[in-house]
């Protein structure tokens, strides 16, 4: 039987690459690139060959594998593992690239910022303190060769061969034996006499300064050429100076020369040092110190290093979020920092982060997704939006903040294109239904006809047909005039989008009706719709043949790019309502969303007037709030809307801007609540969203009109009736009968839009006469006037019964 040795180097975890030596530098040893076998993670690997008749190198070689497995420290070169034979050695550290080589490329990329120098010198002394004072160790090599980056940009200190103990326990220092690495020895060294008084760092903190010199000035050419700084920058000069001086006692200790560089106007005292030193300590840092940092974070991540966000500021972010507190500030930095990354890193470190930050209730951090949805939405696949996001962000739709809801509908801009057919068609619709009818905010209820207007093109041609039409004629009889400018626009953004018979039978007529509004701007919209609209139904008309043409997307399969096919008269009808309701926003952030002065919607016949509403000095009435929403609006209304041919639809309001109004919302919103028009059948908002499927549905809401109840048994015709006698009627009145019929029940929706009672302010609106609502504040008035004479009268009375008292009189039991 045969039995065969093992490799070792063949049984190592780790493999080189087959690319030749990254270097070679001044030493026994080499180094390679390399990979593990199981993950294919890169590494370093460096590799010494023993060779017969060099056992002093072999022994300094297995020295440096000793130091290197033994000491740990963030900026020392970090050790994985090892393998050791007679043939060879084998160090496997982390991923790096020698100095000189990444300073080298770094110049022909377009040079290295001073900061990220000063960063990386700051690692090196630091490392220098630790061996010297935690460790007492001397270096003894510090070089261009013996310094190594990784690939955040971080510097660690390598090169370990030489290396021996100050306290002298361990013999003389090794004998190096190398030129190009004697020519950094300090110039005491020569002195054999041993009369120079020196520190145990004086020797390594001249090595540093030979460092520096290389690091601004390229390879050093002899020791005479210190006494030149070149380009080292002036703040770093009189440091600098102190560790080549001749005087060895005179060289600062590393941690005082750290201290020196730190102090303010020094060389290291800069923003990208200070967040690394807040980045290496930030787990023991106060949750107040950290929402601080992350917060003036996002404004300095644009001057660093892109390898330096992407390898140590991004692991830093996705560990606050995962273990700490840090909350959604953490999100800004974030997606800055997702924008290095590629589209597969991003999948694999930032998408499952977005995909957990929405199932978290905190509004705060709902809010900032929703605002900055742009910047991911185009890594989330369709099955992730569907199944992981959609179903979390739809509790956006139900929100008490107004500032979520209006986030949640703009969202919609960007998920649509990524719902599938159940959640585009069927869910989102039902909640933009209950948004347009129920939602009390008017840019809410605006911003989401403008929405549809935009996603239209992505429903399906039976949704398409039963909405939109619908949708956009009862905005068209919203109490707020940005929502009827909307509506119009609506219309005419979606234009290719109707038949023929649609455009003359259902949207002109809403159409004209509008060109009677209060609103000018309104009116403006509503004509230039309508001259559009005849114009397609005039060239039908006139060449009947192009009727398959004009009508080619009524019924096609949804497509993003349906409505660009007439954008050249489409793109005025999506101008206007976005900038319209962000400047109402933000003008008018507290008086604008919870519409105070709202005017009642009539009451049907039979219904219970409802009692006055509590105010705090005049009555409310429907005039009132259009003459006050005129006299604030007007301004900016005119002055976006008019200008709709050079504006764009764009995106519908500064994602900002939101978080600055959230306060607003909540204060107007209780303010609100002394204030508010009640209605006879105003349910408690929770109420209204668990009914919004019987109330709010556009399958339901929006249907054709029906058709009119046959008259009740036993009335005549009004052809029967005896119109001019006046003899007494035995059988009573039959239209007396009817208006008693007519109290008790409320009458058959005569359509689709009663349940809203938008239809009746239409009218009002319209009409030359006073409004019911304000007719009924009036009467309300002048009842109140009437009870306070009634009132002053009965005072009156009573203290004349009194009678007059005598001055002086004395009251008498």
């Amino acid at each position: 039987m045969w039995f065969f040795a093992r490799d070792p180097v063949r049984d190592f975890p780790f493999e080189l690459s087959p690319d030749p030596p990254e270097g070679s530098p001044p030493g026994p040893w080499v180094l390679h690139r390399g990979r593990k076998k199981a993950t294919g993670s890169p590494v370093s690997i460096f590799v010494y060959d023993v060779k017969p008749g060099a056992e002093e190198q072999t022994q300094v070689a297995k020295a440096a594998f000793k130091r290197l497995k033994t000491l740990r420290h963030p900026n020392i070169l970090a050790y994985i593992d090892g393998l050791e034979t007679e043939k060879c050695l084998h160090v496997v550290t982390e991923a790096v690239t020698p100095l000189g080589m990444y300073l080298k490329e770094r110049v022909e990329a377009g040079g290295l910022k001073e900061q990220e120098l000063s960063w990386g010198l700051h690692q090196i002394v630091k490392a220098l303190s630790f061996l010297v004072n935690d460790c007492s160790l001397i270096h003894n090599n510090i070089c261009m060769a013996a310094v190594f980056v990784d690939r955040a940009g971080e510097w660690k200190l390598g090169g370990l061969d030489y290396m021996y103990s100050a306290q002298g326990n361990g013999g003389a220092p090794p004998n190096k034996g190398i030129p190009e690495l004697e020519q950094y020895d300090p110039p005491e060294l020569a002195d054999n006499s041993g009369r120079a008084v020196r520190e145990k760092w004086s020797a390594d903190m001249w090595r540093l300064g030979c460092l520096i010199w290389e690091v601004f000035n390229g390879p050093l050419p002899r020791a005479a050429a210190l006494r030149n700084p070149g380009k080292i920058p002036k703040s770093l000069v009189p440091h600098y100076c102190e560790l080549v001086g001749a005087n060895p006692k005179l060289r600062p200790n590393p941690a005082r020369f750290l201290q020196n560089c730190q102090a303010p106007g020094g060389f290291m005292n800069n923003r990208f040092v200070e967040t690394n030193l807040f980045l290496e300590e930030i787990q023991i840092k106060e949750p107040v110190e950290k929402q601080k940092f992350f917060q003036e974070l996002s404004k300095s991540l644009d001057s660093f290093p892109e390898d330096f966000c992407r390898h140590k500021v991004l692991p830093q972010l996705l560990t606050a979020f995962e273990f700490g507190s840090a909350g959604a500030v953490v999100l800004t930095p974030l997606f800055k920092v997702g924008k290095f990354l590629s589209a597969e890193e991003y999948q694999q470190k930032i998408i499952p982060v977005v995909v957990k930050m929405f199932s978290s209730t905190d509004r705060a951090m709902r809010i900032r997704l929703l605002q900055q949805m742009e910047q991911f939405i185009q890594y989330l696949d369709e099955p992730t939006v569907n199944t992981q996001i959609f179903p979390h962000v739809v509790h956006g739709f139900l929100d008490t903040n107004p500032a979520i809801r209006e986030q949640t509908v703009k969202s919609m801009l960007l998920l649509a294109p990524k719902l599938n057919e159940a959640n585009l068609n069927v869910e989102l619709m039902k909640h933009f239904a209950r948004l347009q009818a129920k939602d009390e905010q008017g840019p809410i209820r605006c911003n989401t006809t403008v929405c549809l207007g935009k996603i239209g093109s992505y429903l399906n041609a039976s949704t398409r047909h039963r909405v939109l039409t619908s949708a956009f004629s009862r905005a068209t009889k919203d109490p707020f005039p940005p929502s009827r400018a909307a509506g119009v626009l609506g219309f005419a953004a979606t234009h290719n989008l109707y038949s023929m018979n649609d455009c003359a039978h259902k949207i002109l007529p809403v159409l004209c009706s509008l060109t009677l509004d209060p609103e000018k701007s309104v009116r403006d919209q509503a004509f230039k719709a309508i001259r559009s609209f005849l114009s397609k139904l005039e060239t039908v008309s006139e060449d009947p043949t192009q009727l398959a043409e004009v009508e080619k997307d009524v019924h096609a399969v949804s497509s993003p790019g349906m409505g660009g096919a007439a954008a050249s008269w489409a793109g005025w009808a999506v101008t206007g309502v976005s900038s319209l309701t962000s400047k109402l926003i933000r003008a008018h952030p507290t008086a604008m969303p919870a519409e105070t002065n709202v005017p009642q919607r009539p009451v049907p016949e039979g219904h219970p007037v409802p009692p006055p509403n509590p105010v705090p000095a005049t009555p409310t009435t429907s005039s009132h709030w259009e003459t006050q929403e005129e006299e604030k609006d007007t301004a900016e209304d005119s002055s976006t809307v008019d200008k709709w041919d050079d504006e764009d639809w764009g995106s519908l309001e500064e994602a900002e801007s939101v978080l600055a109004q959230q306060d607003n919302w909540s204060a107007k919103g209780q303010a609100n609540q002394t204030v508010q028009v009640s209605h006879t059948d105003h349910k408690s908002l929770e109420s209204d969203w668990s009914s919004w499927e019987a109330e709010g549905s556009w399958d339901q809401g929006w249907q054709e009109p029906n058709s009119p109840e046959p008259p009740p048994e036993g009335t005549r015709l009004a052809s029967e009736y005896n119109w001019g006698s006046t003899e007494p009627n035995d059988k009573g009145d039959p239209f007396a009968a009817l208006s008693i019929r007519s109290s008790t029940q409320p009458r058959p929706d005569s359509d689709s839009w009663s349940e809203d009672h938008w239809e009746g302010l239409e009218t009002e609106s319209r009409s030359l006469f006073p409004p019911p609502g304000q007719a009924k504040a009036e009467l309300a008035r002048k009842k109140r006037e009437e009870r306070r004479r009634e009132m002053e009268a009965k005072r009156a009375e009573k203290k004349a019964s009194k009678g007059p008292m005598k001055l002086g009189a004395r009251k008498l039991d």
